[in-house]
């Protein structure tokens, strides 16, 4: 794999993490909610991700693979879906609660705001990772460049 093709591959992660610690701030946000704009409870979202080929496999390799045989394709990451969850929400009884139903019961989000935590500190430390990628492969770049001056 070329250098330079660890970066394309480091920032598709960076940006697959960004979205999915947008969606966790989201879930968050509105883990506490009874009704949104159209009158049912806040569902949490989680992000998909997938599989994608970064580059054209075959194509010429200055810094990675073998001479003559180009460089293979690597793979990174993308956002495929952002699904809803559609388990049931949490339901309180609470007759004087304006949002009651006529039972008396309230139902809030289906968000575990426990779960949100975890998921958005997994994100975090992979986000963190990538950048992490990032900044050893430019440190390698530039120690390279340092040995071609001498």
């Amino acid at each position: 794999m070329s250098m330079f093709r660890i970066f394309d591959v480091a920032g598709s992660a960076v940006s697959a993490q960004a979205q999915r610690l947008n969606v966790v701030a989201s879930n968050l946000a509105n883990a506490d909610t009874v009704a949104g704009p159209d009158g049912q409870a806040y569902k949490a979202r989680q992000v998909v991700f997938r599989t994608t080929l970064m580059g054209a496999q075959g194509a010429s390799a200055p810094f990675g693979g073998l001479p003559g045989l180009g460089d293979p394709a690597s793979a990174g990451v993308t956002v495929s879906t952002i699904s809803e969850d559609n388990s049931p929400g949490r339901r309180v009884h609470d007759p004087k609660h304006p949002q009651a139903d006529a039972d008396g019961y309230v139902t809030f989000s289906n968000v575990n705001p426990v779960e949100e935590m975890v998921n958005m500190i997994s994100a975090s430390r992979s986000y963190q990772n990538s950048i992490e990628v990032m900044a050893t492969a430019k440190t390698l770049l530039q120690k390279t460049l340092q040995l071609g001056q001498s």
